[in-house]
């Protein structure tokens, strides 16, 4: 007999928001089941010291659809949604943060803009309740330096009230702080992108857990996400070009250094070109190297296990 598949899955995570969690559950539901649709609100607790996991096991013994997966400790966005994803069992996942920013009234929004057959659809805070510290950093990684180094072109990437389709969610393998760039990822596996305007609610309870490291943590992902989406299936090709570049040069400093010792018999004043050139033959060999061994890396890569994340899962 093949059971009844979900309609929705809520992928929340949450860290020290038991003041929030309670009205959050009641928002989603009511929404839900206006729409008729059947579902289930995966709560993770990412180390909370506060009351937030006591909050989210008092709603699993009121809702069977509700799921609690609590950390050992924190250990991040991003593997609270991986762990979450694997979890879900909806043919659409929606994320939302667990802070009450995100308004679940436009989740009929969500939906009617994946109908029209779109893969992902990703919020956009057009006016936003947050400071202006967390703001401005926000809008130069996510409005510039994103799309001049993936050619994703979005207003809001980071933004994290999301709806996917199953398929997505299924195909990503989150760490660091990727999650930032889940719309790239999809993008570059070809599946079809886009954004709605949602409201942005002020923070009601708790404190942001916004920090200046966060930017530099953001940056350096965004260099891995330009690697990864552009050479994740090839990287002998990113590390081959440049090693072959800099092999070439080398390679020609050497020949005009030797054309120097066979036509004038000496190649006095020129000991520095002489290094520069070696040195660069010897980079292009390591970087082609490089290139070869991640290929090598690559046949036997598989999903970051997080399972030993978790201290308990109810169910």
């Amino acid at each position: 007999m093949k059971l009844k598949s979900t309609d929705l899955s809520f992928i929340i995570p949450a860290k020290n928001e038991a003041e929030s969690i309670p009205t959050l559950y009641q928002e989603i539901v009511s929404v839900v089941r206006k729409l008729k649709k059947s579902y289930e609100i995966i709560f993770i607790d990412d180390g909370s010291t506060d009351s937030t996991f006591e909050k989210m096991k008092a709603l699993h013994k009121k809702d069977i659809d509700v799921k609690v997966i609590r950390f050992r400790g924190n250990f991040g966005k991003s593997a609270a949604l991986q762990v979450g994803f694997e979890k879900a069992s909806g043919e659409i996942v929606l994320t939302l943060d667990g802070d009450l920013q995100d308004n679940p009234s436009e989740i009929p929004h969500f939906l009617a803009k994946l109908d029209q057959g779109y893969d992902l659809v990703s919020g956009w805070k057009k006016r936003r309740f947050d400071p202006s510290v967390k703001v401005i950093p926000s809008r130069i990684l996510n409005n510039f330096l994103t799309p001049l180094l993936t050619g994703v072109k979005l207003h809001d990437i980071n933004c994290g009230f999301k709806a996917y389709r199953k398929e997505v969610v299924k195909s990503l393998n989150l760490y660091g702080e990727l999650y930032r760039f889940i719309p790239v990822f999809a993008v570059k596996q070809a599946f079809r992108v886009t954004e709605i305007p949602v409201e942005h609610r002020a923070r009601q309870h708790g404190i942001s857990k916004f920090g200046w490291e966060r930017n530099i943590k953001g940056f350096l992902d965004l260099l891995t996400i330009f690697f990864l989406t552009g050479y994740n299936r090839r990287p002998g090709h990113f590390f081959g070009t440049f090693g072959l570049i800099s092999f070439f040069f080398g390679f020609l400093i050497g020949l005009y250094i030797t054309y120097l010792r066979v036509t004038t018999g000496g190649v006095q004043g020129r000991q520095p070109l002489l290094i520069l050139g070696i040195l660069l033959i010897i980079v292009g060999v390591q970087l082609i190297s490089t290139g070869l061994l991640a290929e090598m890396m690559l046949a036997s890569r598989g999903k970051i296990d997080y399972s030993a994340n978790i201290k308990e899962i109810i169910k």
